[in-house]
């Protein structure tokens, strides 16, 4: 399905039925990614999965990208499908994302799982932006790419806004902006996450009032896939559920 937004063509899909749950992929990902998680949507929810901005059938790639526009889009299409509140599974960009919707509009969001996301980018993770291209990647992920972002000129708009955040300002959350935040948060990193040290997980943890942290054992960026997904998708459930950990 396709949704006019802030501009741009915003494409999303629904699966399932039940309680709105809002999937929010990676950088360079697609709604679709999902499913590399879940082999079925997960049960008493309706998944709503969109490409964001610039990413699968949604239009908007520039050689800049902002997580607030991002945020802002999202806001756009929970108005067009008349819902107030929304859970939230956001990874990498998408969990910056989720930061922003959950600070911009704190009502809208009763919990969420955000996966991999920084404040801020750290130098560590600057210094890869700075190179990002497709010779980065292996030759599987390179074709992988190619499938999902198929528009002429969208896959180096995106290699091009993925070397921008280098020297760019989102994310910048402040102490403030974070403490706003009203939803239940589980805050998920890799301890190996070559992105980003763990340090940041904890950061987020303080400074998010209703925050739960999960630091995964020998996890790199988006412990979240492979041989990581059965544990995910088990505590995401119960946490989804209202299952809080220590509460």
């Amino acid at each position: 399905m396709m949704v006019q937004a802030n501009g741009i063509d915003l494409h999303y899909d629904v699966h399932g039925d039940g309680e709105p749950l809002l999937w929010l992929h990676g950088g360079m990902g697609h709604g679709d990614d999902w499913r590399f998680i879940f082999t079925t949507p997960p049960p008493g929810y309706r998944l709503i999965a969109p490409d964001l901005r610039g990413h699968g059938r949604s239009t908007g790639d520039t050689p800049t990208y902002s997580f607030r526009q991002s945020a802002l889009d999202m806001l756009a299409l929970l108005d067009h499908l008349e819902i107030g509140a929304v859970k939230i599974i956001g990874l990498s960009g998408g969990g910056i994302t989720a930061l922003h919707l959950a600070t911009l509009q704190p009502g809208r969001i009763s919990s969420m799982i955000v996966v991999s996301a920084p404040p801020t980018f750290p130098e560590q993770a600057r210094s890869i932006q700075r190179g990002f291209s497709e010779a980065m990647l292996s030759d599987v992920e390179r074709e992988r790419m190619r499938a999902r972002h198929q528009r002429p000129g969208q896959l180096a708009n995106l290699y091009a806004s993925g070397r921008a955040f280098a020297e760019g300002d989102d994310p910048s959350f402040t102490a403030e902006e974070l403490a706003r935040i009203g939803a239940d948060t589980l805050i998920v990193f890799g301890d190996r996450d070559f992105l980003y040290p763990v340090g940041i997980a904890v950061d987020l943890y303080e400074k998010i009032p209703r925050a739960w942290l999960w630091v995964v054992p020998g996890g790199g960026h988006g412990p979240v896939f492979g041989a990581f997904a059965p544990a995910f998708v088990e505590t995401a459930g119960r946490f989804l559920a209202g299952k809080l950990p220590g509460a």
